[in-house]
């Protein structure tokens, strides 16, 4: 069978372009994007071993389907259950940098540490830090972690999260819009406001915050402030909801006069704590609470923990 070749011109136009077609092909596989930092982060190739130090980040890895791919984290990402048994490398503001470097990954994942971020990089590790603060952040964060994955729809965990928060704000009833709504982050009276990740979804759900966005998002309030504030609603951990009556002032609150405290589990307190992709579950909580408080008075948590919820 007789071989056909090229003509030598074309031979040698290959053998010119050929370079350029490769370096063309290596560009386009790489990945570049910009952390909150204002850094620029590049990837050869999606990464394949990645250390999250963020339990929302680790979160937000999985659900966008890249959990295997996770070889460590916080002490404190433990959602879902796969993370229980992912080596454990301490704390964002103190992680065990020895220790993550012989991991060797091709990305470590941080939250707004930069002291931490130049740790890792002067220990040569590629670093992308992502602040999640407000739902627009947990939004972002979600879709640069989407094209990071190289996903085709980096965007579609985010709408079905945003759809899962519409729909909790339609099981709210009428009777339940509009009440004043305080919800305690922490017992030394820490709170989450308006601007807050916690404080966006109570607004979406009809209910209106005591504590308002120009405090921060998560300030530390005044013994005074709550009982000035007189909120018809209080979340609370359950460890803390027996003691509040006990409270100086706090008796006088119309929450804790009508009963209307809902208390939160530890599972539950972490799904409200977290900006991560479990926002919409964290307003069906919300919008449960609501719709209880409506109903009437709420019963405290009994001294032994109980397998479910009491409010219904």
């Amino acid at each position: 069978m007789r071989k056909t070749l090229l003509p030598w011109p074309v031979l040698v136009a290959l053998f010119l372009v050929w370079p350029g077609l490769l370096l063309s092909a290596a560009a386009m596989a790489q990945i570049t994007l910009k952390d909150d930092r204002g850094v620029s982060v590049s990837l050869p190739a999606p990464p394949q071993r990645i250390v999250s130090l963020v339990p929302a980040l680790s979160e937000s890895l999985c659900v966008l389907g890249a959990c295997a791919r996770i070889v460590a984290t916080d002490r404190y990402s433990n959602y879902p259950s796969a993370l229980l048994r992912t080596p454990k490398v301490g704390e964002i503001i103190s992680p065990d940098i020895d220790a993550i470097v012989a991991l060797k990954p091709d990305l470590v994942l941080i939250g707004y540490v930069p002291r931490v971020a130049e740790r890792l990089q002067a220990r040569g590790l590629k670093v992308l830090l992502l602040e999640q603060r407000n739902q627009r952040d947990v939004q972002r964060a979600l879709g640069i972690l989407g094209r990071l994955l190289g996903l085709r729809d980096p965007d579609a965990a985010w709408r079905e999260i945003d759809a899962r928060i519409a729909r909790a704000a339609q099981s709210v009833p009428a009777a339940a819009r509009g009440l004043s709504f305080y919800y305690e982050f922490e017992s030394s009276l820490y709170a989450a406001s308006e601007a807050s990740f916690i404080g966006e979804s109570l607004a979406r759900l009809g209910a209106r915050n005591v504590v308002p966005a120009r405090l921060g998002l998560f300030p530390r309030l005044s013994p005074e402030y709550v009982p000035r504030a007189d909120p018809q609603v209080i979340m609370v951990a359950r460890r803390d909801a027996l003691s509040l009556p006990k409270r100086a002032g706090w008796g006088q609150i119309r929450a804790v006069r009508e009963q209307r405290i809902c208390w939160l589990q530890d599972d539950e307190a972490d799904v409200l704590a977290r900006p991560g992709p479990r926002l919409g579950e964290a307003a069906e909580i919300l919008a449960r609470c609501l719709r209880a408080a409506a109903s009437g008075p709420i019963a405290p948590p009994p001294r032994q923990m109980p397998l479910a919820a009491a409010w219904p």
